[in-house]
């Protein structure tokens, strides 16, 4: 993993001064092919990522299939309850892995037909009798570290430097009497976004913007109280809702918009569970994967909760895909290098900028 150059030559872009006299990241950050490569490797390769929630996963054979990184990824639910987790690649040559046909107990190679159990060990090579010095026990999966938080799947494709309990501490308590792990899974919807997956997130860590891009959630919120608060590896935004009811603002409970790094939104309210994980695709584009779940998908449909919840999510998703594209456009502009943060406004996309800061450093000490 070697640095981009254009870090290498402007290495103090890496100091964070207070917020009242940093600046933004650096344009080129936004869209350099060097960087983004960089930034597969020392954060998303090194940081714990969403996969699933353990409602996704109720029955023995249930797969989920995700990437982190680039890397494949395969989930299992087998029958005796444990969630096994693989790189969905066979020792053969690469191909994909599937539940085989008639069975939860072997995952088979869409490509050639090895199978494995789901333990990961190699069962099954057809038309392999002729092959020397062939160990089966040295081509099984290969597996990769996942751990549980209040029913949501975390993955890591390294050696964890921190536990998953320990990333996300005192969100549980926070939140309570919520229970995460209780919520029923309803659907996934996908955006593709014309942007760099930093600035989504820029976008979603500060509500400088809400007045201009969503007028109707402007009319919703108490804007004057609108706050931040940061943690080690995630932050906390939040917001008094004033007028009537409505699918935002219940007298049930409370509403938490959680930032978890680097790309893990958990956006909470009475009764459900919005996930958001961004993913970078390209340089100058991504994918927002959201994941809707709520506590009586029955009742909640016949209400029509869920009609509304889904439908106002993606009124305010196109509005934020609007803006995002415009400013990725803005930033490969001959016109922009760098800005400044609002202090009252804008803490927490200086708190995820000096995250990427902390990561992009440490990768420059492991290289060195």
């Amino acid at each position: 993993m070697s640095t981009p150059e254009t870090i290498l030559q402007n290495s103090s872009e890496l100091d964070q001064p207070p917020i009242e006299r940093a600046s933004t990241i650096p344009s080129d950050w936004y869209y350099d092919q060097e960087v983004f490569l960089f930034e597969k490797e020392c954060i998303f390769a090194n940081n714990w990522q969403y996969v699933c929630h353990t409602a996704q996963l109720q029955t023995p054979g249930d797969i989920v299939h995700t990437e982190i990184a680039g890397n494949p990824i395969l989930l299992l639910k087998t029958n005796d309850g444990e969630i096994n987790a693989f790189y969905n690649v066979c020792k053969h040559r690469g191909g994909p892995l599937a539940i085989k046909k008639g069975t939860t107990t072997v995952l088979q190679c869409q490509y050639h037909g090895w199978t494995y159990l789901t333990d990961g060990s190699l069962r099954g090579v057809p038309d392999w009798n002729l092959v020397e010095l062939f160990d089966e026990k040295d081509f099984g999966l290969e597996k990769v570290t996942i751990a549980e938080w209040d029913g949501l799947i975390f993955a890591h494709i390294n050696s964890p430097k921190q536990e998953l309990k320990s990333v996300l501490a005192k969100i549980d308590e926070r939140i309570a009497p919520v229970q995460l792990s209780k919520l029923q899974f309803y659907r996934e919807d996908v955006y593709e976004v014309n942007c760099n997956w930093k600035v989504y997130i820029d976008n979603y860590l500060e509500g400088y913007h809400i007045p201009i891009v969503h007028p109707e959630l402007a009319n919703l919120l108490d804007y004057k109280e609108y706050r931040t608060e940061p943690y080690p590896m995630y932050s906390l935004q939040y917001s008094p809702f004033k007028g009537e009811d409505t699918i935002y603002n219940s007298t049930d409970g409370e509403a938490f918009y959680y930032f978890v790094y680097p790309n893990i939104m958990l956006n909470i309210l009475p009764g459900r569970l919005q996930m958001n994980a961004v993913i970078p695709v390209s340089p100058t584009s991504c994918k927002v994967i959201f994941s809707y779940f709520y506590n009586d998908v029955k009742a909640m449909e016949k209400s029509g909760v869920i009609k509304s919840d889904l439908g106002y999510s993606d009124t305010i998703q196109q509005e934020d895909i609007e803006i995002c594209e415009a400013v990725q456009r803005g930033l490969q502009s001959k016109a922009y290098h760098k800005g400044r943060f609002s202090v009252k406004r804008e803490l927490g996309v200086y708190h995820f900028q000096s995250l990427l800061k902390e990561s992009y450093r440490s990768a420059m000490q492991e290289n060195d």
